[in-house]
This record gives C-alpha cells, sequence and structure tokens, in this order.
C-alpha cells in the first residue's frame, strides 16, 4: 500500500466528539474519512451507531459506513481488507486519509500495518475438533502460538477459527510471514481527551436525546421487522442489545434505560483501557482536550504533521 504522507487517526471513547474532529480535519487538509467503528459498517443502524452523517456535509467524502447488511457478521480480517484498499485508493488520488473511530483493535491492527490471509473454512478440522471443550481447544491453541489475551477462546467457535487459522499458517509459511511481520504505517495519532465525570454526562445526555428526539426504540423495532434477527441485534451490543431484550419483552424499559446507560458507560471505561494500552505498546497517542477550540485544534493538528 502505498503511502506518501502520514495518516491521521482520531480516536477516543464514545461521545467524545470524535467524527465532528475528524471531519473538520479532513476538511481541513483536504482528505477523506476511514471509519474505524466495527458497528457502523452495518446499513440501517444508525442512530445506536452514533454514524452523524450530516456531520460530514457534501464535500468530506467518508469510507467503511454502510458497507454490509444489517445480521451479517462483519469481522476484523474483512476490516483490514477494506480499509487497507480505501487508503491506497485515497492515496492514489494524491489525498489524506483521516482514520477516526473508537474501535480500538480496528485502530490498533490498522496502524500495525497487519495483513490478515483470507483463511478457509477447514471442514474437516471442525469436524474433529467439534467434540471438543472450550478448555480442551484452549490448550490446542496454546500449543501452536502464545496467547496473548482472551479473545479467540471466549467462545467454543472462536477458539475453533483461532485453531483453523493457525494450521493454515502452518500450511503456507509466506502467508503467515505477511500476518505476522506487519510493516507499521507512518501515522499521526490525535486522542480526544475527556474527563471521567464530562464523558459519564455526554453519554448520558446523549442516550436521552437519542431516545427522545431520534427514535432509536423505532430503528430497532424496524430492523426487527425487516427480518434482522433478534439474536443477531443482541450479538451487536449496547443499544441493539437492550432495546431488543425489551421489544421481545425479556425486560422492562426501565431495565432497559438504565442497563443500556450502565453498559455504554462500561464501554467507553473499556475503551480508553485500550488505547492506554496501546500507549504501553509503542503507539503516540498525542492527546487534545475534547473542547479545545476548533481553530486551536486544528492548529495543534498542523503541528503534529509538521514533525
Amino acid at each position: 500500500m502505498e503511502q506518501t504522507r502520514p495518516i491521521i487517526a482520531v480516536v477516543g471513547p464514545t461521545a467524545c466528539g470524535k467524527t465532528r474532529r475528524g471531519v473538520a480535519v479532513a476538511r481541513h487538509i483536504g482528505g477523506e474519512i476511514v471509519s474505524a467503528d466495527s458497528r457502523q459498517v452495518y446499513r440501517g443502524m444508525d442512530v445506536g451507531t452514533g454514524k452523524d452523517i450530516a456531520e460530514y456535509g457534501t464535500d468530506v467524502p467518508y469510507h467503511l459506513i454502510d458497507v454490509a447488511p444489517a445480521g451479517y457478521r462483519y469481522n476484523l480480517f474483512e476490516y483490514l481488507r477494506d480499509a487497507r484498499a480505501a487508503i491506497a485508493d485515497i492515496a492514489s488520488r494524491g489525498k489524506q486519509a483521516v482514520i477516526v473511530g473508537g474501535t480500538g483493535l480496528y485502530v490498533e491492527s490498522l496502524l500495525k500495518g497487519i495483513a490478515m490471509p483470507e483463511v478457509p473454512r477447514d471442514e474437516e478440522l471442525r469436524a474433529e475438533l467439534m467434540s471438543k471443550s472450550l478448555g480442551e481447544l484452549t490448550q490446542i491453541l496454546a500449543s501452536m502460538k502464545r496467547l496473548h489475551n482472551t479473545t479467540d477462546v471466549d467462545t467454543v467457535q472462536r477458539a475453533l477459527r483461532a485453531i483453523e487459522i493457525e494450521r493454515y499458517y502452518l500450511a503456507h509459511p509466506d502467508e503467515a510471514q505477511l500476518a505476522k511481520n506487519p510493516q507499521p504505517l507512518d501515522a499521526v495519532i490525535v486522542g480526544i481527551d475527556i474527563p471521567r465525570d464530562e464523558r459519564r454526562r455526554l453519554i448520558s445526555e446523549r442516550l436521552a436525546r437519542r431516545f427522545a428526539d431520534e427514535n432509536m426504540l423505532a430503528e430497532v423495532e424496524n430492523l426487527l421487522t425487516s427480518g434482522v434477527t433478534a439474536e443477531n441485534l443482541i450479538y451487536y451490543g449496547l443499544e441493539y442489545k437492550y432495546i431488543t431484550l425489551h421489544v421481545i419483552g425479556k425486560i422492562s424499559r426501565e431495565e432497559m434505560y438504565t442497563g443500556l446507560e450502565t453498559a455504554i458507560h462500561q464501554f467507553a471505561k473499556r475503551q480508553m483501557t485500550w488505547f492506554r494500552g496501546m500507549e504501553r505498546r509503542g503507539f503516540a497517542i498525542n492527546w487534545l482536550p475534547y473542547d479545545m477550540p476548533d481553530a486551536d485544534f486544528l492548529d495543534a493538528v498542523d503541528k503534529l504533521l509538521e514533525r
């Protein structure tokens, strides 16, 4: 992927104003947005994912929003493939990519330059392992690679897939070399720094607005009516999980609202934990105040790009 100028990444927790800041940066430099949000890829999931399409206006192109149907389970491999293609396309037109999003796994994997091969399903292997417990699968995977976290083994299906991938790597060492020896992208990372109490206030205000003015409940009802299963909506978590549970009669409206509000606060905390972890893993994140005047924010970004 040819890259002549540094990529800009604008990151931070939910409700901190990433989209507005990212769009301002893209407009300022004549760039294009590459979304790094694991749920904004789905069509029809607009309010709950905070797409804020109006922020882009008619002059700021964006990529990786509305690229998959609701009900589909888009994954990291697809994101890296599509994001790399978008960045290459943007660079080919002499423009600068601005990555904007709060899905830390997507941001970090993309900036690391990870290139994941398209590993096909191995039905014979799956049949062989299907009777194994999660603990047994974890042991098998641990014998094949070092487990840095529990993401690969939080469910039987994920563990099966991880073993499938490792088996594929053994049979295709050249592709494994690309996947396991990434080429980091040249990037300037800007973090939107917001105090915890202010973040909590903005999350609560936004949630109230989404129910009162933006009719998030109707969005979920429409998705269910269109044929998206309750199981798939619950899989997406947060708004789609709690509202779906309410719509299908599993929890009351009060339980839905209070449970969702708590879950979003916890989610924002996990996002910050990820970004702090990125710093420990060697990424330089330049934190700028969330309430910094627009002109000062853009000036600060300009200075970072002059490095």
